[in-house]
């Protein structure tokens, strides 16, 4: 496996009841995937991720094992890989929402509302797909500029890494 380095995401597998959940949520809005969490590596063997009691910085070993690393599959500058893992750190401490999993499954059925949205927009809590996300967008790079940010899912990046990976 690929060594990762700062602003790198990392796609995990999660074990027991939460990991079942997640991946009965991804199949129920046809989005299932091999992965069900999503962290970003800030570098010094420290990762963040968000998980249900707030946004973490925790070291790589005890975050779960990582199958797969965004490692030279998003093309970015040496700057950019510091100010993505700037920002994932500026987000610890944020509030985790099992709300915004509501909202993106409602998007996934063909439920557009913009009152869920502006809600998952203002509400400042993240998934683990959302605070990658937000990292790299608040670094300038946009991994899905088609997308609202907080309809994107692991298996979303997951996907998105794969497609990348395919087109090298």
């Amino acid at each position: 496996m690929t060594e990762p380095r700062a602003g790198d995401i990392g796609l995990t597998k999660i074990g027991g009841f939460a990991g079942a959940f997640v991946n009965f949520g991804q199949w129920f809005v046809g989005d299932f995937a091999p992965i069900q969490h999503a962290l970003v590596y800030v570098g010094d063997g420290m990762v963040v991720q968000a998980m249900p009691s707030g946004a973490e910085m925790v070291p790589l070993e005890e975050a779960s094992p990582v199958v797969m690393w965004s490692t030279d599959l998003i093309g970015f500058h040496g700057f950019e890989r510091e100010i993505i893992s700037e920002q994932a750190k500026a987000l610890v401490g944020t509030p985790y929402s099992f709300l915004d999993y509501l909202s993106i499954a409602l998007e996934r059925l063909g439920v557009h509302r913009k009152l869920i949205r502006d809600r998952v927009a203002s509400s400042g809590h993240l998934i683990c797909s959302q605070l990658c996300v937000l990292a790299y967008e608040r670094a300038g790079i946009e991994l899905f500029p088609d997308t609202f940010p907080g309809d994107v899912t692991p298996g979303d990046l997951y996907r998105l890494l794969k497609d990348i990976e395919a087109n090298a």
